[in-house]
């Protein structure tokens, strides 16, 4: 298996190389050599010791403002929530700090005349080395970095053949496999929402035009969401007879869902008058039941124009259930990105990442290779990501890159 992808620490910015801040390189005594692999590792991370300074003496003036306030008004609250959401990047810049400190202390222990005593010092340096290193390339960034806040949901995970006709359709169900082995492996559950086999079709064997499974499990949606997009196979059709290679493409969208409203979702509620509710018969194949039983429901968000149809069981309650879950869904997405693209401000985002309309992913069977275009990487055993074992390391790599973008975001501000 090989996997082609430059991984850098925080965009635009390499790890700093530990081989580097350990140089042995002559210089003119011990002491002078040291204070400059320390002042070296604060100006190779000055950029990200300057942002994490910003934050400690924001957390120092809401610890005044705090102090000086009274009652449990909402400030109050915000400023405890903020506290305690900045407390472990605290606790880590005082870790950096005394390492800091001890390392100035070492270098006056390198000039002893006692050899053992140097021998010490300089253990202690290289062992404060990793220590301050592993700060600036690890800690700091993984604090920096705002934790998610859609951590809680589930994920309701929309699929659509596109261009390719039975093709399209095939590769839907494969997908669509690809996912519910990967939520097994994560330990989610998988409930089909609503599925529309393809008809008509010599040769389909199973091709699936649309379908909606829900994802459930705290942190499902943070797995899927980048799945989100345009995704392309290109392969032989088993009804090709000339061996040509076909393109077909599918859509895919993930969607925010959760039974037990979290912390993001108190304020979120739909107005039942602005939604327009509409029944009727139902269409297709189901016998005399779907011809003469309005079990069908259609649901329209007035403000949005946002329509949802469901027709797939019998009952109508059954039917309005799932066209309520689909619309909640696609209204707390609504919201989400509109929070997101707030925050951006024209800056690259997750919400790039997951636009509906740009072409995220080619799998390319004849050369059994997989390559996610919004990060670069390719993967040339496409078995194992159908299979969603090499699916997550994907998923992890867009994680990271995500994670890298807003730490480059902070760097520049």
């Amino acid at each position: 298996m090989f996997r082609t992808a430059i991984r850098l620490n925080f965009r635009g910015r390499a790890p700093i190389p530990s081989a580097r801040l350990a140089s042995t390189a002559s210089k003119p005594s011990p002491q002078s050599q040291n204070l400059d692999v320390a002042q070296q590792l604060e100006k190779d991370a000055s950029r990200i010791l300057n942002v994490v300074r910003r934050r400690i003496e924001e957390r120092d003036k809401l610890l005044r403002e705090d102090a000086d306030a009274q009652g449990s008004s909402t400030a109050h609250i915000q400023r405890a929530k903020t506290l305690k959401e900045l407390e472990p990047l605290h606790q880590a810049w005082t870790r950096w700090t005394e390492a800091r400190n001890s390392f100035s202390e070492t270098n006056t222990l390198l000039d002893d005349p006692d050899p053992d005593i140097r021998a010490l010092a300089t253990e202690e340096r290289a062992s404060l080395t990793e220590v301050l290193s592993e700060h600036v390339n690890t800690v700091f960034p993984s604090l920096l970095v705002p934790p998610s806040t859609t951590k809680h949901f589930s994920a309701l995970i929309e699929l659509k053949s596109g261009v390719g006709g039975d093709e399209a359709a095939l590769f839907v169900a494969d997908v669509l496999k690809m996912y519910t082995r990967l939520a097994s492996t994560r330990g989610f559950r998988v409930e089909t929402v609503s599925i529309s086999q393809l008809e008509g079709s010599k040769g389909s064997g199973g091709g699936i035009k649309e379908a909606i499974i829900e994802v459930q499990g705290e942190g499902a949606y943070d797995v899927f969401r980048w799945e989100s997009g345009v995704h392309r196979v290109q392969r032989v059709p088993a009804t090709e007879s000339q061996g040509r290679v076909h393109t077909s493409t599918i859509t895919v969208m993930v969607l925010p869902t959760s039974d037990a409203p979290g912390e993001t979702e108190t304020d979120f509620k739909i107005d039942e008058k602005e939604v327009k509710t509409e029944v009727m018969r139902a269409r297709g194949a189901g016998g005399q039941h779907v011809n003469k039983t309005e079990s069908a429901v259609r649901l329209t968000h007035i403000p949005t124009g946002i329509t949802v149809s469901m027709q797939d069981s019998r009952s109508q309650h059954s039917n309005r259930a799932k066209a309520w879950q689909i619309l909640r869904a696609r209204l707390l997405d609504r919201r989400i990105q509109e929070e997101q693209a707030e925050k951006r401000d024209n800056r690259r985002s997750i919400i790039k990442g997951a636009d509906r309309s740009e072409k995220i992913r080619t799998y390319n069977f004849p050369q059994n290779r997989v390559t996610d275009h919004r990060i670069g990487l390719t993967i040339t055993n496409l078995d194992s990501v159908m299979e969603g074992e090499e699916l997550q390391y994907v998923i992890d790599e867009l994680q990271k890159d995500h994670e890298e973008s807003v730490m480059a975001e902070l760097l520049n501000e």
